[in-house]
């Protein structure tokens, strides 16, 4: 067994000295300083090494760097030469500035950098010209002697001054410079090839270029093409671009963007070349270098191990490779490849729970060990000290990486080699470096995925669980948060069943992502419900939440629609309150943007108003509702976003509601979050039969009440039983509403099948009260309790600021 501990860590400045002397042995090399610094990643662990040199504006300006992007830390681009930043004082004092977390917390303000526990050394460069070596570190243990004296090597070497290139009579027939300000590109004619275009065709705009790669590739491509998205030092990536016959044809940037001065704007130079053709030239340093950049732009525990497995398993023609993470003292498998079981131990296979096993710890007290004494530990082929657990994983050669992050062990990797594998000092180095980094990754990871769940818990809890059955009719719903952040979203969608089979359809998106928008959307989504229920029309409805937000003094807005359908005969009332209207489709296919006059933004203007507009379903009509996440985007405009709406919706298939819903939301764009919600009329079977009367103050009012209700019923062709009793709530109900209330009484019928609903609406908003106990000289109280007895149900509903008493009653009542 060989340990990679203090001994190794010694000899780190004579091997960097030993790499160092190779690469200055090419002066004329244009990557001589970037590959310099990249020998920081793999010597001392950093996360990133950077050159800042004085420019003639007097801001020390950066010119190279390596790992991760600065940005990440919150780092400049330039610093004042005469400031209060790290850089600028190694600049004045000519000496070295080594901060730990609560020394660089004082340069916060004027650093930029980001409040997170990482360790800053800034170097000046012996070479007089006033530069500066950086270097971040997220160790705990920051830089130790050893590293110091690295980073020391690394700074005479990046101040060696190298020779000026020979000029180039004629351009790299693959190389291409692009100028940032204006957009043109000089490119080679290996370049033009690989995107099938003649010289004579090409206008010199890189929008030209853009125009033949696959759309899902143009945004990657942007963020290097953007100056704004893209930080000084080398980048890479792999795109496809568009052939006229065949499959795309992947090809692979390498560029790195060159900072302007003196008028001349920043260009970004580099590379193309055809992605299938390329030999296997990357070395350790490169390959810890890309994995600093994907774990920095990794969000999820499983992103992390993705990013792991892909930058160590094949470059190390490893056989297979583990992940796990640690969670009180047990190992929780994260990524297994190859995934299949039959690829890894029979103990492995046995503890095989769900889509990873459970890493069986108690069986591998060697892993255990590791784990203890945070170091990585490798294993030949042959060794017999291994338990089969481990020695199974790797019987040519077997690394075992503790994963260090914030004073504690995050996880372990496990790589392991069939035949025998012979470790170099730079394949450990390699190791060792990458342990570092994807422990750090793996941590922020965890972090992430738990505040993750948690915003998508809180979301779940403000939206409606399930939505209620409707008579006539189905309603589908599905929200989608944003695919960046974890900030709540605001948009919000809602089914509100309301008396006489209406039904109301709600969307709505309150401005912004954040707890507090999340906050008042639930207030929102509460108070239309609430304002619905009491029987307000629609206009009202949103009239009502619209002055309620102005009371509650908050800076953010909130948009609406409110559709009201009678599922009865599919008539409709729509408002919309600043947001996009719905969209019908109609059974025959053609679908109709809703010409829905609207009003302002919920929480803009207390006196708006909301003008209401008329819709027409029949059944087989689908209602789409959405939020402008699925028609609006920053290359998408809303008119565009709604006609493409509509277009899906008409070559969709009703039948499934729910799939249509998934289809629609399958090409969204996800930079912000999605509300939709569906609505399929489908038309009441058995439509109600209603009657009504208004009941006047006289005194035979009871009795003329009782003569409307018996005559109505036999009409209706009901029973002689339900008949009596129907009287006998109708007395109790209507005489209740007479003596205990003032205003207008009226009572509704309604018979749907066999069942009766009988109603009784009148303007008092205090509801009967049913006594809980009575005595034998007592005179009232008992009507409610009779109308509990001979009904199948009764209740009360807030109607207009008055209320409506119900009862149901069936024959067999």
């Amino acid at each position: 067994m060989v340990s990679e501990g203090a001994a190794e860590r010694r000899t780190g400045p004579v091997r960097a000295e030993i790499a160092l002397k190779t690469i200055t042995a090419d002066p004329a090399s244009p990557d001589r300083t970037r590959r310099v610094l990249e020998q920081a990643l793999v010597f001392t662990a950093a996360s990133l090494a950077a050159v800042y040199t004085p420019g003639d504006d007097g801001l020390l300006r950066l010119t190279e760097s390596a790992g991760v992007p600065g940005t990440l830390y919150g780092l400049r681009d330039g610093y004042p030469a005469d400031g209060h930043s790290p850089a600028a004082e190694a600049h004045r004092t000519g000496q070295p500035v080594w901060l730990d977390p609560d020394r660089l917390a004082d340069y916060a303000p004027a650093q930029g950098t980001a409040a997170r526990d990482v360790h800053l050394a800034v170097l000046p460069l012996p070479d007089g010209g006033g530069g500066c070596l950086l270097a971040v570190s997220e160790r705990p243990a920051g830089f130790d002697g050893a590293d110091r004296a690295c980073l020391a090597l690394l700074a005479e070497a990046v101040a060696t001054p190298a020779p000026a290139a020979p000029e180039e009579a004629e351009p790299r027939a693959d190389a291409f410079g692009l100028a940032m300000d204006t957009g043109r590109v000089e490119v080679g004619d290996t370049i033009l090839e690989l995107f099938g275009m003649d010289r004579p065709d090409f206008d010199g705009r890189v929008e030209t270029l853009l125009g033949r790669t696959v759309p899902e590739d143009l945004p990657s491509l942007m963020s290097v093409v953007e100056a704004d998205h893209m930080s000084i030092g080398e980048r890479e990536l792999e795109f496809r671009v568009l052939q006229p016959d065949g499959p795309p044809r992947w090809l692979r940037l390498r560029g790195r963007l060159l900072p302007g001065g003196e008028g001349q704007p920043a260009r970004l130079v580099g590379t193309v070349a055809d992605a299938s053709t390329l030999r296997a030239e990357i070395t350790d340093v490169a390959r810890v270098q890309r994995l600093a950049a994907a774990l920095a732009t990794a969000g999820t525990v499983r992103d992390v191990s993705q990013a792991v497995v892909t930058a160590l398993r094949k470059p190390l023609r490893a056989d297979r490779i583990a992940l796990a993470e640690l969670e009180n003292e047990r190992l929780v498998v994260t990524v297994l490849d190859p995934p299949a079981p039959e690829s890894w131990p029979e103990l492995w296979q046995s503890e095989w729970r769900g889509e990873w096993p459970d890493a069986p710890v108690r069986a591998m007290p060697t892993l255990a060990a590791a784990l203890r004494e945070g170091r990585a530990q490798i294993w030949p082929a042959g060794a017999t000290e291994l338990e089969p657990a481990l020695a199974e994983v790797g019987p040519g050669g077997l690394a075992v990486l503790p994963l260090p992050a914030g004073g504690r062990m995050a996880g372990a990797c496990l790589i392991g080699w069939d035949s025998p594998h012979d470790f170099g000092p730079d394949e450990r180095a390699l190791l060792t470096a990458s342990a570092g980094l994807a422990g750090q990754a793996l941590l922020r990871a965890h972090a992430f995925d738990a505040e993750h769940e948690l915003v998508g818990m809180l979301q779940r809890q403000l939206l409606p669980r399930r939505l209620p059955e409707l008579p006539g009719g189905v309603a589908v719903a599905r929200y989608l948060p944003a695919t960046a952040g974890l900030e709540v979203g605001g948009d919000w969608y809602d089914v509100i069943p309301l008396p006489d089979h209406h039904v109301a359809l709600v969307i709505g998106d309150v401005q912004g992502h954040s707890a507090g928008a999340a906050t008042l959307m639930g207030q929102m989504r509460t108070a239309l419900r609430a304002y619905a229920a009491e029987g307000h029309p629609p206009d009202v409805v949103v009239a009502h939440a619209n002055r309620l937000l102005m009371e509650l003094e908050t800076d953010l807005f909130a948009t609406c629609c409110y559709v009201d359908v009678d599922m009865e005969t599919g008539t409709g009332w729509c408002v919309r309150a600043g947001h996009p209207p719905p969209v019908l489709r109609h059974p025959d296919g053609a679908t109709d943007i809703a010409e829905a006059d609207g009003g302002p933004p919920l929480g803009v203007l207390a006196q708006a108003e909301f003008p209401m507009t008329p819709l027409r379903l029949v059944p087989g009509t689908v209602v789409a509702l959405t939020t402008d996440g699925l028609v609006e985007a920053a290359d998408l405009d809303i008119d565009t976003g709604l006609a493409r709406l509509a277009h899906e919706l008409s070559v969709s298939d009703p039948v499934h509601l729910g799939q249509v819903a998934d289809n629609l939301l399958g090409g969204a764009h996800r930079t912000d979050d999605i509300a939709l919600l569906l609505l399929r009329y489908d038309g009441m079977a058995v439509k109600p039969r209603r009657e009504g009367w208004t009941v006047w103050r006289v005194p035979e009012a009871a009795r003329q009440a009782r003569r409307f209700t018996r005559r109505t019923l036999r009409s209706w062709g009901m029973p002689e039983d339900p008949v009596d009793t129907a009287l006998l709530v109708v007395s109790e109900l209507v005489t209740n509403a007479l003596v205990h209330t003032d205003g207008q009484v009226r009572l509704d019928l309604t018979l749907i099948g066999h069942r009766l609903r009988v109603a009784v609406t009148d303007t008092s908003p205090r509801s009967p009260v049913k006594p809980t106990s009575l005595g034998w000289e007592a005179t009232g109280g008992r009507g409610i309790l009779l109308v509990e007895a001979v009904s199948d149900a009764w209740g009360t509903l807030p109607v207009s600021g008055g209320k409506q008493v119900w009862a149901e009653i069936s024959p067999q009542s």
